[in-house]
């Protein structure tokens, strides 16, 4: 079972889920206190087991409702990902992959992590 690690940083507290194997898969955007952190652990436990893959890697891609995943290439070619609750807002991104199948990896730990991850902090 993977783990939300909720950590401070200079600029206010945000959280890395962990997979089983300790592997970081997906971090949050850094929030103003522990308790909008929480609440966004909260919104990745909802929103990720339902969210859609919306490959923006391809010509025409179908345009996905929110909450998704969005998929698409970074400025150096890797592969990444960023999870959008119901309201649009980003509240977890991956790290980037050489491959599409390894960034859907990662969006397919996210949705088995996240449910059920206890949450701890550092």
């Amino acid at each position: 079972m993977g783990k939300f690690v909720i950590r401070e940083t200079k600029t206010g507290t945000k959280f890395d889920l962990k997979a089983t194997n300790g592997q970081v898969v997906a971090t949050s955007e850094v929030y103003s206190s522990a308790d909008a952190c929480k609440k966004g652990i909260e919104s990745v436990k909802k929103n990720a087991p339902v969210a859609p893959v919306e490959d923006q890697t391809v010509e025409g891609y179908a345009t996905e409702k929110h909450p998704k995943f969005e998929m698409y290439t970074d400025k150096a070619g890797e592969f990444r990902f960023r999870l959008k609750a119901k309201n649009g807002e980003v509240i977890a991104t991956g790290e980037g992959y050489k491959t599409k199948a390894n960034c859907l990896n990662g969006i397919e730990s996210v949705k088995k992590n996240a449910p059920d991850a206890e949450v701890v902090t550092e």
